[in-house]
């Protein structure tokens, strides 16, 4: 282990660190060293002896930020780095069920289905339920059965929420959804948490096995979770206390796809006894970034009073400029470029443009190519979802689990086999009257 670790910290960040008397809420401001707190507290539990890497349960919202916590952990503890959880919510809750989930009837092989295969079963399941999809779009539906699942609210328990004629239609969708997807043995996103959670609930033992084996519980990003995620974390807390979140209020952006801010602000509610500590010191950007930030956050109604500081220069002044509408906006970002790299010695590489969404890029580009700039959008498609990586993918899920008939449909012409949707509607209808698998048919 590295000597002396907790000379790299400030000594807010270190009080954060060595503290080990209960549950502990800490508010890390943007750039304020928040990853670097929730690792170092890692390092310090081994360090100090408090804990064996399997003692350990550290959260986070990506794969990307669990990896690169893994690296600086073993940067500093060295190889049994390996043996602490250092996952994501659904990476969590996968390796769980793989144990567990027999006891809800499905089996360990199962397969997990992603946004695209979940719409696909969406839209199958309206077909068999005569549904207008004109009248009522899958997606949302599918975004309705989300929500309810991310406040735990199962197939069986919908319909007591039902207040209009969307939600009803949800409500038939959610009940044939749950059934396509236990007899094909999987699961969505959504499930890996619920039913987790459900286990825990249903079998105090199985609970109580997790409770022992995690003395210690580190959650990222806590102003990001949802109400299933909260469940999660506070009944694997809820023996040995020793619960250590971390986030900021003034960063919650998610509440569109389920985040709870009450998470985080009634964290001291939930435990009466709780440590707050607050990193303030930004080591990412200028005074004057942070004054602006500062003035504009201030007006949350909703949130813990902080105010972040920082060592770094004044900066330039933080420059806003107020467009007519988006070719108003695209021109003056391009005209900036120009003048730019004609007044300074700068490239066209030098420069990156940010939007929030995709559709706001079209306008640039078109500029772009008026004005002769080279340009290359980042991003795209992401890889596990390129067309011939789910093919393959399928052909492997349907190897390990012939069940899955969402994996089934989309190579049954992959390669091209002269099996058209007149075929598969066909055989879809044979399978149904039989009470038999579209397999067996």
């Amino acid at each position: 282990m590295k000597n002396n670790f907790l000379d790299d910290l400030n000594q807010i960040q270190k009080k954060a660190v060595v503290y080990n008397d209960g549950p502990l809420l800490i508010f890390a401001g943007a750039g304020t060293g928040k990853t670097r707190v929730i690792t170092y507290k890692v390092a310090y539990l081994l360090g100090q002896k408090l804990a064996t890497p399997q003692e350990i349960l550290a959260i986070t919202f990506t794969n990307k930020t669990a990896n690169e916590m893994k690296i600086r952990v073993e940067r500093l503890i060295g190889e049994n780095a390996q043996d602490i959880w250092i996952k994501t919510f659904h990476s969590t809750c996968t390796k769980i069920l793989r144990n567990e989930i027999e006891r809800l009837g499905y089996g360990r092989n199962f397969v997990i289905y992603d946004e695209i295969d979940q719409i696909k079963l969406v839209i199958e399941c309206m077909k068999e339920l005569d549904i207008d999809r004109k009248r009522f779009n899958p997606k949302a539906i599918l975004n309705l059965i989300s929500a309810a699942k991310e406040e735990l609210i199962d197939h069986e328990k919908y319909p007591e929420t039902v207040s209009d004629l969307y939600q009803q239609i949800a409500s038939d969708v959610y009940s044939r959804y749950q059934e396509r997807l236990f007899k094909a043995n999987a699961l969505d996103f959504d499930d890996l948490i619920m039913l987790t959670v459900i286990i825990f609930r249903l079998f105090p033992s199985v609970l109580k096995k997790y409770q022992d084996r995690f003395k210690y519980i580190l959650v990222d990003e806590y102003q990001d979770t949802n109400r299933a995620q909260y469940y999660l974390v506070n009944l694997l807390a809820s023996k040995n206390k020793n619960i250590y979140v971390v986030g900021d209020d003034d960063q919650s952006i998610y509440s569109w796809r389920g985040a709870d801010i009450r998470n985080i602000l009634e964290f001291e509610h939930d435990y009466p006894n709780a440590k707050v500590i607050k990193l303030e010191q930004n080591y990412r950007s200028t005074k004057l970034i942070l004054g602006a930030a500062n003035n504009v956050v201030k007006n949350n109604f909703s949130r813990k009073g902080k105010n972040l500081w920082t060592d770094n220069e004044r900066g330039k002044k933080v420059f806003i400029f107020e467009a007519e509408d988006e070719h108003n906006e695209a021109s003056f970002v391009i005209h900036e470029i120009k003048r730019l790299i004609k007044n300074r010695d700068f490239k066209y590489n030098d420069f990156s443009v940010f939007y929030r969404t995709h559709a706001q890029s079209r306008v640039i580009e078109d500029i772009s190519l008026k004005q002769g700039i080279p340009y290359k959008i980042v991003g795209g498609v992401r890889f596990y979802d390129r067309m011939e990586i789910k093919d393959i993918t399928a052909y492997l899920r349907l190897i390990s689990n012939p069940n899955d008939i969402v994996s089934l449909h989309r190579i049954i012409n992959v390669p091209h086999r002269r099996i058209g949707k007149m075929t598969i509607s066909a055989i879809s209808k044979f399978a149904k009257i039989n009470n038999i698998t579209f397999n067996e048919s």
